[in-house]
């Protein structure tokens, strides 16, 4: 997975110039995300000298006056928790500039066109945060301006699209302009550093790896748990929901590592083939099997950290009535020789009672326990790793405790906290994908046939839902979400992991 240790990172000076552009420049992903993690790779002296950044908005908005958004934004988002340097701050601010046009009319890139004039032969990058709508006419620009070269990369944000056909059109849209090397559909989640680890985990060390599969373990929890709200953004999300939001990228990219075989190499190519076949794999749930197989939610009024919160349909600009979920669980299965029988559980939702992404994988227990002081059959080894926050490893296991007298055993963690561990505070992973778009890695963006094998799984849910009507049911804010999510795991004589989520 091309993943070189963080002092060979800093060693790999890259020297070729390179552009970057950003459209949609003044957003909130570019605010939050996009140049704070730009900035934190210049103060770690991983851009090129003669790397610019371009930044593209609709509105008028002098050079000056973008560096000191850029800077606010810097000194607000930036993820190591130091003020920003000043000798760093002045190289980086001099890699800025701004140009104003509207994407969707080609007509009005001359501006650009202008800001990149000179530098044709240098590799740079289109970051589209934007619209997905608009990812076909900034595309089709590009091209119709001539600035496409062999050396271009055009980055893609989720969503590609609320569906398989909508995603279809847009790869298709995106595929007319730009060879398919060219292109790099972005998942954060495979960005951080724990995601990344997970590959190590398993394929680096011979522990693992000969028990990873349905001889030795009996399900696997994929939780990511969100205690805010959907805040300013009601009128985006009631149009997607927590299975095209959250289901269809994030959680599906962590199962498919989770689950996938060792790829013959860490190639861009063989890493994703194994990826597509887990997806390929996934049992569709249709009609009745969705419905006894998926529990949707909807958020009430409640409290996170003691403060009352508003319910979904209280939020700033929400409609009166709405079946829009923001919770969701499903019990997935992967029909293959190694996985089956063996229940994946995924969940994730707003409003729960801690931010946690985490992955479970529950052994199966001694198939003869030799401990009658015991007393109830122990728990079975589990390995829990810690996407976020308090990234790291735990193994829980039984272990004799301390003393004389009576044999007692006592469930203990070994424990891999990656602050402890490596002394180092975990990076953004826009930094580590950002890096990855200048140096022309595409091992952890995704195919276009990984997208679409992702949304035709997906999608059997979507419909199932929209032909049975099932309901959003509702959760109080603060909770773990609808009962109904604690019957689907429950039915099979397990239970969620939340004691230490």
């Amino acid at each position: 997975m091309e993943m070189p240790s963080p002092s060979t990172q800093r060693a790999t000076l890259i020297t070729e110039p390179f552009d970057m552009v950003v459209f949609g420049g003044r957003g909130d992903l570019a605010r939050r995300k996009l140049l704070p993690a730009l900035y934190e790779l210049d103060r770690d002296n991983r851009l090129p000298p003669d790397g610019r950044i371009i930044a593209v908005s609709r509105g008028e908005m002098s050079a000056e006056d973008f560096r000191n958004l850029v800077e606010e934004s810097c000194r607000e988002f930036s993820t190591k928790g130091a003020p920003l340097n000043p000798e760093v701050w002045a190289r980086f601010a001099q890699r800025l500039s701004y140009v104003s046009l509207d994407a969707s009319k080609k007509e009005t890139y001359g501006g650009l066109t202008a800001a990149l004039q000179g530098r044709m032969a240098v590799a740079r990058g289109f970051y589209l945060a934007t619209a997905p709508n608009l990812f076909g006419p900034i595309a089709a620009s590009l091209g119709a301006n001539g600035l496409v070269t062999p050396e271009t990369r055009l980055v893609l944000e989720k969503p590609l699209g609320h569906d398989l056909a909508s995603s279809q059109a847009i790869n298709a849209a995106v595929g007319a302009v730009f060879a398919e090397r060219q292109i790099y559909r972005i998942d954060h989640y495979l960005g951080k550093e724990t995601v990344q680890n997970l590959m190590v985990l398993r394929f680096a060390n011979s522990l693992f790896e000969p028990l990873w599969n349905r001889t030795h373990i009996d399900h696997v929890q994929i939780t990511v748990a969100e205690t805010v709200g959907v805040g300013g953004r009601w009128g985006y999300y009631d149009g997607a929901g927590a299975l095209r939001d959250m289901v269809q990228n994030h959680l599906l990219q962590v199962l498919c590592l989770t689950a996938m075989e060792p790829p013959i190499a860490l190639d861009a190519d063989s890493v994703r083939d194994e990826k597509v076949k887990v997806l390929k794999s996934l049992n569709p749930l249709t009609s009745q099997e969705a419905a006894n197989a998926t529990v949707r939610g909807q958020y009430r009024a409640g409290a996170i950290d003691g403060q009352p919160v508003p319910g979904y349909l209280e939020e700033t600009d929400a409609r009166d009535s709405s079946n829009c979920e923001t919770y969701v669980a499903i019990r997935a299965e992967i029909d293959n020789w190694r996985w089956a029988g063996v229940p994946f559980y995924l969940r994730t939702g707003k409003r729960l009672p801690l931010r946690a992404s985490e992955i479970v994988v529950q052994f199966k227990a001694p198939p003869h326990f030799i401990y009658p002081t015991y007393g109830a059959m122990p728990p079975a080894n589990r390995l829990i790793m810690r996407l976020q926050p308090n990234e790291g490893v735990r193994f829980q296991m039984l272990n004799k405790k301390p003393g004389p007298g009576e044999l007692r055993l006592q469930q203990t963690a070994l424990n891999l906290s990656f602050a402890d561990t490596f002394g180092t505070v975990i990076p953004d992973a826009y930094e580590r994908l950002l890096l990855d778009v200048i140096r022309g890695r595409p091992t952890l963006f995704m195919r276009v046939d990984e997208v679409e094998a992702a949304w035709r799984w997906t999608d059997s849910i979507l419909e199932s839902w929209q032909q049975l009507n099932v309901p959003a049911r509702p959760y109080t804010a603060g909770s773990w979400g609808p009962s109904a999510a604690i019957a689907l795991i429950e039915r099979d004589g397990r239970t969620w992991h939340e004691d230490d989520a």
